[in-house]
């Protein structure tokens, strides 16, 4: 990378950093080996065999998850685990498992699972009811922790029809980064139950001189200023000649959008994966409402078309990756509960890059000339939808 490169990227990060506050932005921490689970199939081989083999505690937060095949066996190992006395400790998300029935979860509280519904539906908190919690969490003992996108459901597990798929990715990560998430895990707890979970004793967290160092990055709209935003602007603004990001739900509003498109008159090659089809349809059409500025600023837009996107990734430089739970919309930044992990390291940026260059390899690049060309019906419905982003 040219030096001249170096020595502009920490001016940018130092005004952004002014601007924004170091309150907003954590300090690194270790995490022990960071391992990328790349899909679905691989996520969770990996996180039920830990599961398997819990011996003090699990704590789990999980916006959805279904009473599929994957979701029963998800049930039978937090049953099987508390039978052998380890404390199991699970928040849902009440909206986002709405089509979960009750005796899933009651299932899981009679086997000694202590279930706790993030948010249920009720009069007297009307005004709290757009706010979800949207992080996806497992933490095993003092030993290792799971993050990413990934909800508990066959369509993230492989399990269903190839068009039925979400692509997403999730991590695991060790170290002194478990700390830190238990107490974020014992905080949401408190806020919804008002009281602390009764946690047992916990060991001490082996650390290893070579721990790769990462930031977790917790978001909510209990925050003035979103947290979640500010980092990704930061990690954007460092970026000296390449930005790879994938996110399904892409709704980025003024600012976000403003960090991309400097980027890309500073010389930063920047490269967009975004959805073809979408869970959300009326997401996708306010997607693509910022498509024409984007390409005219030669930011290069991918859509994937044979699965579902659902992995919320970036990648700067090849070196720092963020993942995790966050999207790039309005509700991420502002009204949901979110997690995002900064990881600086060479070679787990290079795992990073290979998924994206597969990915985009296999998708549909959109060109300025094919969107001009969409139909006056399509450029009218993306006009009246667009006031309403900021609920997306």
């Amino acid at each position: 990378m040219p030096l001249r490169r170096h020595q502009e990227r920490f001016p940018r990060l130092i005004r952004h950093l002014r601007h924004h506050g170091t309150a907003l932005l954590p300090m690194p921490i270790g995490a022990g080996q960071v391992t990328l689970l790349p899909d679905g199939p691989r996520f969770f081989e990996a996180l039920f065999n830990d599961l398997k083999t819990a011996r003090q505690l699990i704590c789990l937060e999980y916006y959805r998850i279904r009473a599929d095949l994957t979701g029963q066996r998800f049930a039978d190992l937090l049953i099987e685990a508390a039978a052998r006395g380890v404390k199991v400790f699970l928040i849902y998300d009440a909206l986002g498992c709405h089509v979960t029935p009750d005796s899933y979860f009651e299932r899981l509280q009679t086997a000694g699972v202590s279930c706790l519904a993030f948010n249920p539906i009720s009069l007297s908190r009307l005004h709290w009811f757009d706010r979800r919690n949207h992080r996806k969490l497992a933490l095993i003992d003092n030993r290792v922790a799971y993050l990413g996108g990934l909800n508990i459901s066959d369509a993230y597990a492989g399990l269903t029809d190839e068009q039925l798929r979400f692509r997403d990715v999730g991590f695991s990560l060790g170290g002194a980064a478990l700390t830190a998430l238990l107490e974020l895990f014992t905080e949401t707890w408190q806020m919804e139950r008002g009281e602390r979970p009764a946690l047992p004793a916990s060991g001490t967290v082996s650390c290893s001189p070579d721990d790769t160092e990462v930031t977790l990055i917790s978001g909510g709209p209990h925050q003035r200023r979103s947290t979640i935003r500010t980092a990704f602007r930061v990690a954007m603004a460092s970026s000296c000649h390449e930005l790879l990001i994938a996110n399904p739900y892409f709704v980025p509003g003024p600012r976000i959008l403003r960090s991309l498109l400097r980027a890309a008159r500073r010389g930063v090659k920047v490269k967009l994966l975004l959805p073809a089809r979408n869970d959300v349809p009326v997401v996708r059409v306010v997607s693509r409402s910022y498509y024409e500025v984007l390409l005219k600023a030669g930011i290069e837009i991918y859509e994937l078309e044979r699965q579902l996107l659902h992995a919320k990734l970036m990648l700067i430089d090849g070196i720092q990756t963020v993942i995790g739970s966050a999207n790039l919309d309005q509700r991420s930044f502002h009204r949901n509960f979110e997690i995002n992990a900064i990881v600086r390291s060479q070679p787990f940026g290079s795992q990073v890059r290979n998924l994206f260059e597969q990915d985009f390899a296999g998708s549909k690049r959109i060109t300025l000339d094919e969107h001009a060309r969409r139909g006056f019906g399509l450029r009218l419905l993306e006009l009246l939808l667009k006031p309403i982003c900021w609920f997306l």
